[in-house]
């Protein structure tokens, strides 16, 4: 793997995180009704910071919780023979709320789609949006979402690494050639 560019530091991706939750307050007409869910792994350090940011802007706490996708995804048998499963944690009702799922990067779609058959068995949200700091392209599956800090198209030969302070020490978005 060798190092290709720096796509994003600290800052910039505090005020992408600044933008998506405004984004959402607007999109939603507050945060009344509200719960993030976080993709593990770093989906959940995301929505925690979007949780503070929606916080402080609408005076409102939003429920968070975290998704582990691992026995959900298409792909299990390819990945690893033990997959270490990290646990969900959704401390609310799915029923009934706006949820609105976190992850750092989307490409193919195969992790919302693994996703969004887990919270099915959890129950009907009243909807499903999709917040992504990175929408790198090469869609396998019809799945967009519905905010994007930043488009990056990308090729397979590509990787997009994010990087956040509570799991790798600094926020930051970079991208090597494999």
């Amino acid at each position: 793997m060798r190092f290709k560019a720096a796509i994003m530091n600290g800052e910039e991706m505090r005020r992408v995180l600044i933008r998506i939750a405004h984004e959402i307050i607007e999109r939603n007409g507050g945060a009344e009704g509200l719960a993030l869910v976080g993709i593990h792994r770093r989906g959940v350090p995301l929505s925690l910071e979007l949780q503070k940011i929606i916080r402080d802007v609408e005076k409102k706490e939003v429920p968070c919780g975290s998704l582990d996708i691992t026995l959900y995804r298409d792909d299990l048998s390819l990945i690893a023979d033990h997959p270490q499963i990290k646990g969900t944690d959704l401390p609310f009702a799915v029923e009934g709320a706006n949820l609105i799922l976190v992850d750092d990067v989307l490409y193919t779609g195969r992790t919302v789609r693994a996703a969004m058959e887990a919270i099915g068995e959890m129950g009907r949200p009243k909807s499903i949006q999709l917040a992504v700091l990175i929408d790198r392209g090469g869609r396998e599956l019809p799945i967009g979402a519905d905010y994007v800090g930043k488009m990056l198209p990308t090729s397979r030969s590509e990787l997009v690494s994010v990087s956040v302070k509570g799991t790798d020490g600094e926020d930051r978005v970079d991208i090597y050639s494999i």
